[in-house]
């Protein structure tokens, strides 16, 4: 997919050129992304939260009220906009660095909270913005600029699930993890988003979507070579599938 959104029929993706790598999985996840909130009919009430990585400048794309947070504060941001202004549905789309290092602790606590918040997570086992730093989780044996014989357990553990992590608490109602590899996986992560975007706003609780994306360009492969990497390789260690779903909107 071209960075440059030259066919858009959405009134939520803004037609301009992103700043993302071509290829990589953040465009088709912020066009999927879009169609579900024009398909709800939620922009008017949409806030979308970015933080520190590949996805800052992410708010540019979507025609909604959306800010920054701090590096790893994204949940805690959310949670804030959203006890503020409770109708409103929010939004927090964060990285694997974002999310699960410097951001672990509101996260966690969030999700603990049961914050009546959607939580897209875009996981690519690496630093993509920072230059292709080990992220919490690289894959054991992945090489990166900081684990250049590869990620070795004995040292720094091994990569953190994060769907399995969470889903050990009681409050989400919601958590799935999927991927944009191929057609059929975007029908699927489209509908997982869409279900948690209606949860939200029925106030049922936290939902928690993890979205298998590629990095190209630090992985050092071709779009189509990281894709197929993602299918053969990184799902095994993350499998796609439904970790919580109290109100059965993914059976």
């Amino acid at each position: 997919m071209s960075d440059l959104l030259t066919v858009n029929d959405s009134k939520t993706l803004e037609s301009v050129k992103m700043h993302y790598c071509p290829g990589c999985g953040h465009i088709s996840i912020h066009r999927l992304l879009s169609q579900v909130i024009d398909e709800l009919g939620m922009r008017e009430r949409t806030v979308f939260i970015a933080p520190v990585g590949c996805a800052v400048l992410a708010y540019n794309y979507l025609n909604v009220d959306g800010c920054e947070a701090a590096h790893g504060r994204a949940a805690a941001v959310a949670t804030g906009v959203k006890r503020s202004l409770p109708d409103r549905i929010v939004i927090s789309y964060q990285g694997d660095g974002d999310l699960a290092a410097i951001g672990m602790a509101e996260t966690i606590h969030a999700a603990n909270r049961g914050e009546r918040i959607t939580v897209i997570f875009v996981n690519n086992a690496i630093y993509g913005m920072t230059g292709g730093q080990m992220a919490p989780t690289t894959l054991i044996g992945q090489k990166s600029t900081t684990s250049q014989t590869g990620r070795d357990p004995d040292s720094v553990g091994g990569p953190i699930d994060m769907c399995k992590l969470l889903s050990t608490l009681e409050a989400p109602v919601l958590i799935a993890r999927t991927k944009v590899t191929n057609k059929v996986s975007f029908d699927q992560t489209k509908m997982y988003i869409k279900k948690a975007l209606e949860i939200q706003n029925e106030g049922k609780g936290y939902s928690f979507i993890e979205v298998l994306s590629n990095c190209n360009t630090n992985w050092k492969m071709s779009v189509t070579d990281a894709n197929k990497w993602i299918d053969d390789v990184m799902e095994k260690v993350f499998p796609c599938k439904v970790y919580t779903d109290k109100y059965g909107v993914l059976k």
